[in-house]
């Protein structure tokens, strides 16, 4: 099956400033890829990237096979939620599902308003006039009824209070069991990440720090306490991610393909928010020294 992304050192730079480097990734079709960072980590860039409307400095980048929006075909298996959810808000709702059915070859009316009386929206009422919830839900339904074989989300929900979160995040799930489409949401909302992703990408500093299946990274992380000092060398396959220490005690974050070390007190697996969190936090010492 081809992947649903692949890039080979892919690099965007604004003038010197680089937004995205030497980024490589080799992302299965079939997946929910949550994409998370810090602000400035180069995650907008990355899903602009993906969806045409930045061109690489250098390296490449392929999306379902094919050039990210070159042609009329490769844009129709893509649907695209900006941040802020963007809808026309002089646009009626059905405005909005007219607009789509024009422009987009594989639109599925049936889809769209049976999703749209689902969720509540009046098909009269102009999208200006809609709460962020609604908007969510209008431009989620919008992207996919043209029946996309990627839904790429920039910080869908990051607006949203917690219920209208829920009400979209479901909604997005029922879209990939019924549609069988692939997905990558960028979000710093990371329990909304640990609920629907199965694979996930950390960004920091532009720079990838970390991709893989969900599943899998959560069994090769740990949390290791021992006495200060015993755990100073680590056996090979052992990849330190995090220390913190005090006079008597060290604790360590750990990607370990292999045996722990013998002096491990104590080793829990992490959850996923501990392990994005302690890969975040190596990043932002690092950049600090």
């Amino acid at each position: 099956m081809t992947p649903v992304l692949q890039t080979e050192g892919l690099t965007k730079r604004y003038g010197q400033r680089p937004a995205l480097s030497d980024v490589t990734l080799d992302i299965p079709a079939g997946r929910i890829v949550g994409l998370v960072g810090p602000n400035g980590a180069g995650k907008s860039t990355l899903l602009n990237l993906a969806s045409g409307l930045l061109t690489p400095s250098a390296g490449t980048i392929r999306v379902l096979g094919a050039r990210p929006a070159g042609d009329a075909a490769q844009l129709a298996r893509v649907g695209f939620v900006a941040q802020d959810t963007p809808v026309y808000a002089g646009l009626t709702v059905a405005d909005h599902l007219r607009l789509g059915e024009r422009l987009n070859p594989r639109w599925d009316g049936a889809l769209a308003r049976r999703r749209i009386e689902q969720v509540g929206l009046d098909p009269a009422q102009k999208a200006g006039r809609l709460s962020g919830g609604q908007r969510a839900q209008l431009a989620l339904t919008v992207a996919a009824a043209k029946r996309p074989e990627l839904l790429i989300f920039d910080e869908p929900v990051a607006a949203l209070d917690p219920l209208a979160r829920r009400a979209f995040l479901q909604n997005l799930m029922e879209f990939v069991a019924e549609l069988e489409v692939s997905v990558v949401l960028s979000s710093h909302l990371l329990s909304d990440l640990e609920r629907v992703c199965d694979h996930l990408v950390v960004l920091a500093s532009s720079r990838v720090q970390v991709d893989g299946e969900v599943e899998d990274l959560l069994k090769t992380h740990y949390r290791l306490v021992g006495a200060r000092g015993d755990l100073d060398e680590l056996p090979a396959g052992v990849e330190l991610v995090h220390a913190e220490h005090t006079e008597r005690q060290s604790t360590l974050v750990v990607r370990a393909d292999g045996p722990l070390p013998g002096a491990v007190k104590h080793a829990d697996h992490l959850d996923l928010e501990d392990m994005i969190l302690a890969y975040l936090t190596r990043d932002a010492l690092g950049a600090h020294r």
